[in-house]
């Protein structure tokens, strides 16, 4: 292969690379959130024998919720991070297939589509931890989580 045969696999190989950069930010913000989520768990979990019967029972569902949130973000941070790896797979597929001539257009579909569906299940379970933490907040605010806020 000449640098002339090189040159365009390098410009379509650049789409991926932008992704995985896109991708790796959306992580942070995911594990930050994580780690968030669980430092306020282990703050509640360690209050919970000091507060008193009746509020227990809002702490415990603040317990739920809060679990509930970093299992979504889990999701999330995997989804986001396979979808990171299938993008890294087909960089390296595009530069094998165009170095050694071969035609394996199905195999760069079917990564680009993978890299697509993880990021898609990653952005809707960190949707889900949103309105999970949005539910946190009500029980916060001594609100019903079920009601909408007064416009």
């Amino acid at each position: 292969m000449t640098v002339t045969e090189l040159i365009p696999v390098l410009q379509v190989a650049i789409g991926p690379v932008v992704l995985i950069s896109g991708i790796g930010l959306l992580i942070l913000s995911m594990t930050n959130r994580f780690g968030r989520v669980i430092d306020r768990g282990r703050s509640l979990a360690r209050e919970l024998p000091e507060i008193p019967r009746q509020d227990q029972i809002r702490v415990n569902e603040q317990l739920r919720i809060l679990s509930r949130r970093a299992e979504y973000l889990r999701r999330a941070i995997t989804s986001a991070s396979v979808s990171v790896l299938s993008a890294a797979v087909l960089i390296i597929t595009l530069f094998i297939t165009a170095a050694l001539g071969l035609e394996a257009a199905w195999l760069i579909g079917i990564l680009f589509v993978a890299a697509m569906g993880f990021l898609i299940f990653s952005l809707v379970a960190f949707l889900q931890d949103l309105n999970e933490s949005l539910l946190a907040f009500k029980l916060d605010i001594g609100m019903n989580p079920r009601d909408k806020f007064m416009k």
